[in-house]
């Protein structure tokens, strides 16, 4: 399902555009302005509606809206002419579908296919994961904790020598050692 078709809109309309035309056909297919029709206009009215709906929660968000036109982009581009698209609700990827032969194959963009799964599929899973902002934000914070640690233990030895110029650190823990075994022997 195309979600700037479904919504009868261009990929460059605006949001303001976006939020009118899910209004106007929201008002349309709304399932309660359908409740007294037939089973079969009612079941058309919410399906119309759950896909208007899905179109919209894509389409209004930057985020999800850039990664569906990066993802139908992709698809059209390498020949998958979907015939079903879902947008997978906080696991940010899209299921597509399409007919091959007399059986259906499932391709699930953001992870390695759950049919074959070459290497170009994993290759591409791996650095889209490796591109996400939480793993980047990882990443970061890992680094900066190892600089941390680094720019600790330097310093320790540093702020070692100055104070105890001609001394190691074990040197100085013996000596100490011995002043305690000569305290406790008075």
């Amino acid at each position: 399902m195309d979600h700037y078709k479904a919504l009868g809109l261009q990929r460059s309309a605006t949001k303001e555009e976006i939020k009118e035309a899910f209004r106007k056909l929201a008002m349309m297919y709304h399932p309660d302005k359908h409740s007294q029709a037939s089973k079969a206009v009612r079941d058309n009215a919410t399906l119309r509606f759950k896909q208007l709906s899905e179109a919209y929660e894509v389409l209004i968000d930057d985020r999800k809206r850039a990664d569906y036109n990066i993802r139908s982009s992709h698809q059209s581009r390498y020949g998958g002419g979907g015939t079903s698209s879902a947008y997978g609700q906080g696991y940010g990827y899209y299921n597509h579908s399409y007919r091959d032969g007399e059986r259906y194959k499932n391709y699930t963009y953001g992870g390695a296919s759950r049919e074959g799964g070459g290497l170009a599929a994993k290759f591409e899973a791996a650095l889209r994961f490796m591109t996400t902002r939480m793993f980047l934000l990882n990443v970061a914070f890992a680094g900066a904790l190892l600089g941390g640690t680094v720019v600790i233990d330097r310093s320790r030895e540093v702020l070692w020598k100055m104070q105890n110029s001609g001394k190691s650190f074990e040197e100085t823990m013996e000596s100490i050692e011995k002043a305690k075994a000569q305290r406790d022997n008075v």
